[in-house]
């Protein structure tokens, strides 16, 4: 892609240049608010190579922009130093936090322009080549194809571009090419100025002799990124009005297409149901399912029949990330007679503890992440299981993520947002309760999803969690789970104590009515999101004292075999 810029052609004048810019400035300014007002984000992303001129292309892009409808992202280098401080125990992480959580807490919402100044290219390859003190940059280039986080690393890219793209996101990529001789020139007359010298990182003059392999990477990479959901637009950075012309002729292109195209039947049918959907959000159906109607039983059937199909049509394109066991777990498995007596419950719960506070201090120094996810059904014990965790860490290890309903600007992001930007660091806790399977449970049986954002969302689910153990995190997701009989005895007492009658709400006594349904969606899930590296574990709660041992065990287990296995 790089060698159909040609260096030769003679540069843009001023005269030449000015009233086609102004005319093109004039269309984006108009189209900006227009997508702002119908809740189309645009993505902008800017890589190339040192001294391409990314910043002041920029710097011209937003002199003319509403400023309060646009955000600007700058990636930092990846700390080499920080890096190799991390890796020094076994299995340890390359940096505080995933590599896409930057890029994900950087993005705007729908409406908001968001640009990025270098990004998840940029720091993927320096993760890739300067993440391994063994490893240079030749070696990288001459063995590309068989380096085994390249996959990885541009499987967690494809998947942020296609999960905006998906959210109504529209993704545009400029790289800025400039030849080995223009980069020489650039890069020493900005850094012999005092004025200027700040704008040069010391890596990028000592790898300037490194243009030519990174030319073979660049002619690698850029192909295969080259999706039809976010294409790479390849700019003459050595002529900086060629350049603005073509980000403006790009950026004008695209939004004008989006808010003026002629609609997509079938587009149009998907978002006639999305918002039938989104319409009978606030209906609350009490009727228990013994009580439906043919004609409601049928309507469930063909929402759920509807899910199954926008799920196997999205099969050709899942990620070979992933691979989902045929042995996942199933309610129909649960032993709901497991028992702990309490004095073995006192002793146990002690010593699993105990093992914990010593291993949370070990986990802290390896700065190895830990991150435990709580579903399952109301009144079943999540947030006393939790409390049995906590106990045992140190107060400032740990942070407890609740899920409320989303807020208005979590609204206007993808639903996994929230999520990418509560994440714990490395060395730290993170405890969920409840989480990003709302999506797949509640938001599916409320109807607050249309069927193909549910269908979506247990790959967009599986991607997430990959990236999260492919950083370095001990993932374990815990499905809390009691019988009916056992539910509705704690409502009761529940409901019967003045002390605890905050726990009861109207919404759980609703739930409870719709159990036939939550139980398919949570089947569904087991089935679609217990993956090999992150698979469901079902702690059976009708004795509280037996799910919180059982718990703190696979949690001590599962550190243990990340510590010292």
């Amino acid at each position: 892609m790089l060698d159909k810029i040609d260096f030769d052609v003679a540069p843009i004048t001023k005269e030449e240049y000015k009233p086609v810019h102004d005319e093109l400035v004039k269309r984006l300014v108009v189209l900006q608010q227009e997508a702002n007002s119908k809740g189309i984000g645009l993505v902008v992303l800017f890589e190339g190579w040192d001294g391409a001129g990314k910043g002041g292309r920029i710097s011209d892009l937003l002199y003319n922009l509403d400023a309060r409808a646009t955000g600007v992202h700058v990636t930092e280098s990846f700390d080499t130093e920080t890096a190799k401080r991390l890796r020094k125990s076994k299995r340890g992480v390359s940096s505080y936090f995933p590599m896409m959580q930057q890029f994900w807490s950087a993005l705007g919402p729908r409406g908001n322009m968001t640009i990025y100044d270098r990004g998840w290219y940029r720091d993927a390859l320096q993760r890739l080549v300067y993440g391994d003190p063994d490893r240079t940059i030749k070696d990288f280039a001459d063995n590309f194809d068989d380096v085994a986080d390249v996959r990885s690393y541009l499987d967690s890219t494809r998947a942020f571009e296609r999960q905006l793209f998906d959210d109504g996101y529209i993704v545009v990529k400029f790289f800025l090419h400039i030849s080995k001789r223009t980069q020489r020139k650039r890069l020493k007359g900005l850094a012999s100025d005092p004025q200027t010298s700040w704008r040069v990182e010391k890596r990028s003059l000592d790898t300037m002799e490194d243009y030519d392999e990174k030319y073979k990477l660049y002619e690698k990479i850029l192909p295969l990124t080259n999706y039809d959901f976010a294409p790479w637009v390849v700019l003459n950075g050595e002529d900086r009005r060629r350049a603005n012309l073509g980000i403006a002729r790009t950026l004008v292109a695209v939004l004008d297409d989006a808010l003026h195209a002629a609609p997509d039947p079938e587009a149009v049918a998907a978002a006639a149901k999305a918002a039938a959907n989104s319409a009978g959000r606030a209906e609350k159906d009490e009727k228990d399912e013994r009580s439906r109607t043919p004609e409601e039983q049928a309507k469930v059937r063909e929402k759920n029949e509807a899910i199954a199909r926008a799920q196997a049509a999205a099969a050709p394109e899942r990620s070979e990330r992933f691979v989902v066991p045929s042995d996942h777990p199933t309610l129909t498995g649960a032993d709901y007679h497991l028992r702990l007596a309490p004095d073995a419950y006192k002793r146990a719960l002690k010593k699993e503890q105990d093992r914990l506070f010593n291993l949370e201090m070990e986990m802290y120094v390896k700065r190895v992440p830990l991150i435990l996810m709580y579903e399952g059904q109301d009144a079943a014990g999540k947030g006393g299981n939790i409390k049995r965790v906590a106990q045992a860490l140190d107060a400032r290890a740990y942070t407890i993520f609740p899920s409320p309903a989303p807020t208005k600007p979590e609204l206007m992001h993808p639903f996994l947002w929230r999520y990418w930007t509560r994440l714990p660091k490395a060395g730290h806790v993170g405890i969920y309760d409840r989480s990003w399977y709302g999506r797949v449970l509640v938001e599916r049986v409320e109807g607050f999803a249309s069927s193909g954002e549910v269908a979506r969302a247990y790959d967009e689910i599986n991607e997430f969690e990959r990236d999260l153990v492919d950083w370095g995190a001990i993932l374990l997701k815990f499905w809390v789970e009691i019988d009916r009989e056992e539910q509705m005895r704690r409502f009761e007492a529940r409901a019967a104590d003045p002390s605890k009658q905050w726990k009861i709400t109207d919404e759980d006594w609703r739930n409870r009515d719709k159990y036939p349904q939550y139980r398919e969606a949570v089947e569904d899930m087991f089935r679609l999101t217990s993956t090999d590296f992150a698979p469901w574990i079902i702690l059976e709660s009708n004795d509280k004292h037996y799910a919180r041992v059982k718990a703190l065990r696979i949690i001590n287990d599962a550190l243990e075999k990340r510590l010292h296995g």
